[in-house]
């Protein structure tokens, strides 16, 4: 069984990120409790600055990294949260820094980014998807010797997202039952394994993916890293054909379920989120919300924690939103 993070390590990394990033909100949200009939909380990482987790792994990497580390300059791949994180990171740090996009990031994220990392981030967009942005990436830094930051499959990128749960906890002194978290590449699904697993083992951490990109759930099923030949791109913070290592060795070794969201109904939930509650959540940020009908009978009278965990959703992407969500209305009128 792989080793947990020390405790003191994600301490550390609270303390990098003072100043950096808010002590998101967390509140019980009445709507959903009485709809689920269970007491539902929310821990809304979509209120960040970046409007998403990602700055937690991001600059908890960057302001570890040495001198010559820095010289060259750095690199990221992003499906564009990771990115806006690196961003604000290389214009608070002053580094220069490269960012490789998919052709198919959502204008908000791309403008998010170029709004953040002013002078400091030059962007590329290039490849239809994650996998091909990260392949031009890595070549980046080979060919220039440039410092590559991977935006889930490294340990002081997991330390960083893990300062989420330690908020959590600080939050709320009851005892929480089930942790809902969406997985794309692992690190936030990590970031919950490592601190939920040695400060409130008994809770019960369910990941969510949706059902075009099943990268973790395949990976366990088959008890090795296996990358997807084809996957459905619509949630785009969740999206990738091959999940971290880290990531997979600690979800094989602790995490108590995987469940997949169809994107029909991840839509349904974004658009819920904002008629309900006035949230505004990217389909990454909507799986936790999407997820909970599957487990109605288990959270009855349960304390449950759904994590917010971006809200970088384009406008111009709500005619598909809606036409998706009644799709998955009309296919499944008995839910």
């Amino acid at each position: 069984m792989n080793k947990l993070i020390a405790l003191e390590k994600i301490q550390n990394a609270s303390q990098n990120l003072s100043g950096v990033v808010i002590n998101s909100a967390f509140e019980k949200v009445k709507s959903y409790s009485a709809i689920y009939r269970s007491n539902i909380f929310f821990k809304r990482e979509d209120l960040q600055k970046v409007r998403s987790f990602k700055i937690r792994g991001a600059y908890n990497k960057i302001i570890s990294l040495r001198a010559d580390e820095v010289k060259n300059g750095i690199v990221c791949a992003s499906a564009g949260n990771h990115a806006q994180g690196f961003a604000v990171s290389c214009e608070m740090l002053g580094y220069k820094g490269k960012v490789f996009m998919p052709v198919t990031t959502p204008n908000q994220k791309i403008n998010q980014v170029k709004k953040f990392g002013k002078k400091n981030v030059e962007i590329v967009l290039i490849g239809e998807n994650f996998s091909q942005a990260y392949h031009e990436a890595k070549k980046d830094c080979e060919i220039n010797n440039k410092t590559f930051i991977h935006p889930f499959d490294d340990l002081k990128v997991i330390e960083g997202q893990a300062t989420v749960f330690l908020e959590i906890l600080n939050h709320y002194d009851e005892m929480i039952d089930y942790l809902f978290v969406p997985i794309g590449g692992g690190g936030l699904i990590s970031g919950a394994i490592n601190v939920f697993k040695q400060l409130s083992p008994q809770t019960k951490i369910i990941g969510i993916e949706p059902l075009g990109a099943p990268s973790m759930l395949k990976s366990i099923q088959q008890n090795q890293l296996v990358t997807l030949e084809k996957i459905n791109g619509f949630v785009d913070g969740a999206a990738v054909k091959k999940v971290g290592t880290y990531s997979f060795n600690f979800c094989k070794d602790y995490l108590d379920e995987v469940v997949l969201v169809d994107e029909g109904e991840i839509c349904k939930s974004i658009l819920d989120l904002k008629k309900i509650e006035g949230i505004t959540a990217e389909p990454a940020g909507a799986m936790s919300t999407a997820a909970l009908r599957q487990f109605k009978n288990e959270i009855f009278n349960k304390n449950v924690v759904c994590l917010i965990c971006g809200g970088n959703n384009d406008e111009l992407r709500m005619p598909d939103i809606k036409m998706r969500a009644k799709d998955w209305i009309t296919n499944n009128p008995d839910l």
